[in-house]
């Protein structure tokens, strides 16, 4: 019976060997490599982005790998790492699509690619790793890494950009900002929101500005952390960045949250634009008032009527008065009616003291 095993396992063996044998001797191809090698396979990596390009902007690197039998499995692709590039891969499959070429049809997978230049200069992106799965026939599936060609990308930084700090470079990119409230005739103690929104396309939110609140005497500014959005459909990439802030008035005056510039590289007009937040006026308590008007509180209904209601009666004490009342008591009944302007006009003014805040500086 061990012979008989043992003959089995031997025979199964040779069978492998002349099979191998044969498949070399007939030239069958075994990995992706020699597919590669006889014509079978191909891959490439090249820019599909062409001009000059400066840091910061989207440069779409495409890697084509085809052949003209099919794919049997998923292909799994290794993105390089390259100091001073930010190499991402936005899509999760790859654009599948076929090819004539003479009397055969290939297979054809397209893999885009978003690489981002940090900075000028000339870089080399190595060869990207990609493993193939590709059915060679009654032969079966043949399996293994294939790697494309290096490409070589040169970044330039134009003069218009030698003395910007920083810039956003993409096709489309605007700046705006809104409140949640009016910001005339504010008090002590009142609150308000801003919004401050980046938008741009072909870049990443995490590449979009920061927006700093700056501090001013009188208001108190608490940011909040920003929210950071990016979206990709069918290769179009859009970002955005949102900041909020809460200011909290602390003090009376006219106050002014200031412009603010910021620059963008147009990559579709290859030039430098300035977008820009204007200033902003805010204005809180008495110092903002336009009039002796504002200051005053209306009479409700019910404080008229009894104010009518009292010189009325005065009025009528008064003149029933003159028959029976020596004169010393007459001077005091005209004394009270002449007074009653006087407490009617304390009745309009404002419920609070007019400084709210006695520690501090304002209206000092």
């Amino acid at each position: 019976m061990t012979r008989r095993i043992r003959s089995a396992a031997w025979c199964g063996s040779l069978l492998m060997l002349l099979v191998s044998a044969a498949a070399a001797a007939s030239g069958a191809a075994t990995t992706p490599s020699q597919l590669v090698a006889d014509g079978r396979l191909e891959v490439d990596a090249r820019l599909a982005t062409t001009g000059t390009f400066v840091p910061g902007q989207k440069l779409t690197l495409v890697l084509k790998i085809a052949t003209d039998r099919w794919f049997s499995g998923g292909t799994r692709i290794s993105l390089p790492e390259v100091p001073g590039l930010v190499i991402l891969q936005t899509e999760q499959f790859a654009a599948n699509a076929s090819e004539r070429r003479g009397d055969q049809d290939w297979v054809v997978q397209r893999w885009s690619l978003d690489v981002y230049p940090q900075r000028a200069g000339v870089f080399t992106v190595p060869p990207i790793t990609a493993r193939v799965k590709v059915s060679a026939g009654e032969a079966g599936d043949i399996e293994g890494t294939i790697r494309s060609p290096a490409v070589e990308i040169t970044v330039t930084r134009p003069a218009a950009l030698a003395d910007v700090g920083q810039w956003v470079a993409a096709p489309e990119y605007t700046i705006s900002q809104s409140f949640d409230r009016s910001l005339e005739n504010l008090q002590v103690g009142d609150a308000f929101e801003r919004e401050v929104v980046f938008e741009a396309s072909d870049v990443m939110a995490m590449m979009l500005p920061t927006f700093s609140a700056e501090q001013i005497p009188g208001l108190a500014a608490y940011p909040a952390p920003p929210v950071l959005d990016n979206t990709s459909n069918r290769g179009q990439v859009r970002a955005s960045r949102r900041q909020r802030i809460s200011y909290v008035v602390q003090a009376d005056g006219k106050f002014q949250l200031p412009a603010v510039d910021f620059f963008w590289w147009d990559t579709s007009r290859g030039e430098l634009q300035v977008l820009s937040l204007p200033a902003t006026a805010v204005s809180a308590g008495t110092g903002s008032a336009t009039g002796p008007a504002q200051s005053a509180r209306a009479l409700s209904p019910r404080q008229l009527l009894l104010a009518a209601t009292g010189i009325a009666l005065l009025a009528g004490l008064f003149w029933l008065a003159r028959g029976f009342f020596p004169g010393r008591a007459l001077r005091w009944l005209w004394s009270a009616l002449t007074a009653l302007p006087g407490k009617i006009h304390t009745l309009r003014q404002p419920a609070l003291p007019e400084r709210l805040n006695p520690g501090g500086s304002a209206g000092e």
